[in-house]
Parts: structure tokens; sequence; C-alpha cells
């Protein structure tokens, strides 16, 4: 216990609250290293180790003001012995905490788009046949009426696509209107349970009693609010660390995103092939840099691989203008 009541000693109680982005920083290098030791030893941490991370977890936990617990398969307390809790992958809260700390280093108070107005947003989309491995490249444009109260257009793979308003009572998720954005919660579980009701108030349960269609549900919806150009701030990283909260997510190493850089996905293995669609982050620096999805053809004959990343966005007043 030596080297723990060590690490214990070296930090300074009295020493001045740190800033938000070095919060960040300590809580992913927590996680790194816990990650990078499970990777050396291709086995659980010993107990030395896990002694060692347990004190550097008090530190950082007094230094953040939180935690994140690792599942495993075992009995934990206030569980029943032997009773199997979702895993979270070591890599995979690294990589999404990394991404979370990134952001939060990068981004700025954004102006906040009126209802009247639109969210523009270019992407590029690369598209591979399976079969035949032709390539096609793609330019799509869309126009997303904020207040949703006006037809939206996009295109899709070269096709103009229209969205009809939203009825009264009704909307889209993600939510567009800046005022409903701002009401999400920018703490990681709640914000897994707030998107899961549906915006109604919480029913008093916690990430660890979601079922499998569930924790693949809220993956999804997560992903889909990273997909919005514009957030307020804090609600992006806040949105990577919930993925890092939702058991299932998993990393898959040595893919590339759209414009050929290497990268980092992260998946779910909720559903069917979890190979097949993923969020895509830099391997060093964990900032996000596309997605990756397939589509199967009207036919049913032909599956194509799609690879996108956004490269402009903005707010216009009307549609078919740009920023």
């Amino acid at each position: 216990m030596n080297d723990e009541l060590e690490l214990l000693r070296e930090w300074d109680a009295d020493a001045a609250p740190f800033t938000g982005t070095a919060k960040s920083r300590a809580r992913h290098r927590l996680l790194n290293a816990m990650a990078h030791t499970d990777e050396r030893t291709g086995t659980g941490l010993s107990r030395r180790h896990a002694l060692r991370f347990a004190a550097a977890a008090v530190v950082a936990t007094a230094v953040t003001g939180t935690a994140v617990l690792i599942g495993t398969d075992g009995s934990g307390e206030g569980g029943a012995p032997g009773a199997r809790t979702p895993r979270l992958e070591y890599a995979a809260v690294t990589v999404l905490n990394g991404a979370a700390a990134w952001e939060r280093e990068q981004e700025r108070e954004p102006v906040a788009p009126r209802d009247d107005q639109f969210l523009y947003s270019k992407r590029i989309i690369k598209e591979t046949e399976q079969k035949t491995g032709k390539v096609q490249t793609y330019t799509d444009e869309m126009w997303d009426s904020v207040g949703v109260s006006k037809p939206s257009l996009s295109m899709e793979l070269g096709r103009e696509m229209w969205e009809e308003p939203a009825g009264k009572g009704n909307g889209v998720w993600p939510p567009r209107k800046w005022s409903e954005l701002k009401k999400l919660p920018h703490d990681p579980e709640r914000l897994v349970l707030a998107i899961l009701s549906s915006g109604s108030r919480p029913d008093g349960r916690s990430i660890s009693d979601l079922d499998e269609p569930q924790r693949y549900e809220a993956y999804w919806l997560l992903g889909e609010l990273l997909k919005n150009p514009v957030l307020p701030q804090g609600l992006r990283p806040a949105a990577y660390e919930a993925l890092a909260h939702v058991p299932g997510v998993k990393t898959i190493p040595g893919v590339k995103d759209s414009a050929g850089r290497a990268g980092v996905g992260i998946a779910h293995t909720g559903r069917g092939s979890y190979k097949s669609k993923y969020l895509i982050f830099d391997p060093v620096s964990y900032e996000f840099l596309g997605f990756r999805d397939e589509r199967t053809s009207a036919s049913g004959k032909e599956t194509y691989v799609q690879l996108s990343h956004v490269v402009e966005w903005g707010i216009v007043d009307r549609l078919r203008q740009r920023p």
C-alpha cells in the first residue's frame, strides 16, 4: 500500500481548483493508463495495478469531481455475487473521453440559430459497392429548418430530398431548436437517460438498468446528436462522455475515413455486425473524423459501404443559401 499512499500524499489538497480542460485531461490520462495496461497484459489488472489505479481514481475524483466505473462480469459492490454487469471496453472509454477532452479545448460558444433560420452543412460521402469495388464520391448539402416550421432540403447521394414541416406537437431527433438543445443535460448518465425518455422525466433508472436494445438505442441516438453541425457549448463533449458510459461500445482499430485518414472506429455490439456502422476518431488526438455506414440497393442485390465527413457548415436565412 506504500505506493498508493505516496500517490495520495503527492496530491496537494490545497491547490487551486483545476480548470475544465485540466479536469478533462486528468480523467482522460487515468482512463488511458488503464486501457494501455489492460492491452499490454492481455488480462485484467493485477491487484497491485488495481490498487494503484484505485488510489489514482481517488485523486482524479477529488480533482475532477467524477469517476468512471469500468464494469466487469463478476460480482460488484451492491450487486449479487456472480451477476453479469455489462462491460465497458477500456479502449473505447479512452477514445471517447479523449474526444471529449479534445472538443473542450477546441470549442467556443457558438452563435445560437433562430427558429426561422436554417442549418447548412456540406458533407463528402465516399461509397464503395462491396462486390465490384466500384467507388463513387458524392458531395451532399443540407438545409435543415431550425424550428422545423419550414420545409427542409437535403441532397442524398446527389438526389434532392424534401422534408415537410413538423406538425404541431411533433419534432425531430436530434432537436434543431436551440431552446430544446439547451435543455439537454451535460451530465453523461443523465444525458443517456434523457434521450431515451424522449424528453419526459427520467423514471429513476440508471444506465446499468438498461437492456441491450435500449443500450443500442442510446448509442444510435447519441450518434445522431453528434451529426448536428452546431450544438450548445459543452453538449458535444458531453455526448462523447455519454457514449463512453453505454455498455457495448467497442473499438475497431485500423480504419480509414472518407478522406483517407487513419482512424479508430467506435461501434456498438448490440445489433448485427457491429463492424458495419461506426463513428471514426483520430487514433492519436481523438478528434472526431466521420462516420461509416452501409446501405442496400432497392433491389437488395448490392451493398454499399459509405464513409462520410462534414467539410463545411453554417447558419443561413433561406434555402439554397450558403455561408
